[in-house]
């Protein structure tokens, strides 16, 4: 069974509309819809913002849906000027910006003691990403990368900076490692898309609701493609 967690309200809805739902139930405050999609067994839920809320759902498939892989997906500001508006960033790993134990001789984002900074997706998921994307939406860029989690909204120029020299990363969102962590820490696949909704150059942005429906479109597509060649 895989799990799908979604970042944004309407994403999940239009997927829960293309999916065969045979049960639903609420736990910790979230809608777990579970069916089949594409033919292929699936639990949709929204987390919810930040990374709290992103590993409790993580966790919740683990223990109670004993998911075998999981994807997440929203929107992530780029921190890299090449990554356009509009275009996708797929998961190579996934790490905090906002943990700092350096004082303790660990690396910037590294939690004390779990012996682990990066949390690496997997690979055979980032390939099929890669392929769903390009065949669900040609159109667009479509990038791997670094993604960088906490628990801010980053629109800061000279903070996306530190970001991206500090830790290498190609977006900033809010909790694709902390579903990574707990992917991890189950040993469970994963795998994150982001739709990049800002640049990283301080160029204009789209209007909003031009982007988020654009968007919405985009990543449901991949994730359908995604689904459907599992």
């Amino acid at each position: 069974m895989l799990g799908i967690i979604g970042a944004m309200p309407e994403e999940v809805a239009e997927l829960i509309e293309r999916m065969k739902e045979d049960s639903t139930r609420t736990k910790a405050g979230m809608v777990f819809h579970a069916g089949t999609l594409e033919g292929e067994s699936v639990v949709i839920v929204k987390s919810g913002v930040g990374k709290v809320n992103a590993g409790i759902c993580a966790q919740i498939l683990a223990d109670d849906y004993n998911v075998t892989g999981l994807i997440n997906t929203g929107i992530a500001g780029s921190l890299d000027a090449a990554i356009d508006i509009g275009d996708i960033v797929i998961s190579s790993d996934a790490l905090y910006y906002d943990v700092n134990a350096t004082v303790w001789g660990y690396l910037p984002g590294e939690i004390p003691q779990l012996g682990q900074r990066e949390f690496p997706a997997d690979a055979q998921m980032m390939r099929r990403a890669q392929e769903s994307c390009r065949t669900a939406v040609p159109d667009i860029g479509i990038h791997t990368g670094r993604i960088a989690s906490g628990d801010s909204f980053i629109s800061d120029q000279d903070k996306k900076k530190w970001i991206r020299e500090t830790f290498g990363a190609s977006c900033v969102e809010m909790e694709g490692a902390a579903i990574a962590q707990a992917a991890w820490l189950n040993g469970i696949p994963f795998v994150i898309l982001r739709a990049i909704s800002d640049k990283a150059d301080g160029s204009a942005t789209m209007d909003y609701d031009v982007f988020e429906k654009k968007a919405i479109d985009h990543l449901v597509g991949a994730v359908q493609e995604f689904v459907r060649t599992r």
